[in-house]
């Protein structure tokens, strides 16, 4: 990849309780929370998770979803949940997420198979939600 490629630099996710939040993605996902401690002590908005090394979620109070005025009438659409975010992982990678998530007892759908995406069509996938009702996809291609 080059400097100059597209590449998306974060998602933002409205939840209840950031800090829930952080440790469900961080406990359950296997992700890095990143500003939590900050968020805790008043100094941040809202902490996030690292995905990877370009990309994190950001894991915003629906609280700030008032505050949301970037654009002409962006306060009146702010709060509203996406359809869901797709992780891709490696075969271990998923095959240890899909475990994580079944020890803490989180709902997740069946297997799916050759479903399209970025990278053409992975191998497997499976859906799940995070305590605020996000909906997250986990795939991995070869």
């Amino acid at each position: 990849m080059t400097n100059h490629t597209t590449r998306l630099d974060h998602v933002v996710l409205w939840v209840s309780d950031p800090v829930a939040a952080a440790d469900f993605y961080e406990s359950a996902v296997g992700l890095e929370p990143l500003r939590v401690a900050e968020f805790s002590e008043g100094e941040v908005s809202f902490p996030s998770v690292r995905v990877n090394e370009e990309t994190i979620l950001d894991l915003a109070p629906r609280s700030l979803a008032e505050r949301m005025n970037m654009l002409p009438g962006s306060a009146d659409s702010a709060g509203h949940p996406v359809n869901h975010v797709c992780l891709s992982l490696p075969s271990a990678g998923f095959d240890a997420l899909l475990a994580r998530l079944e020890t803490r007892g989180v709902p997740v759908t069946d297997i799916g198979h050759d479903s399209f995406g970025a990278r053409g069509k992975a191998m497997r996938s499976f859906y799940f939600r995070d305590p605020d009702g996000n909906v997250l996809e986990a795939r991995h291609y070869a």
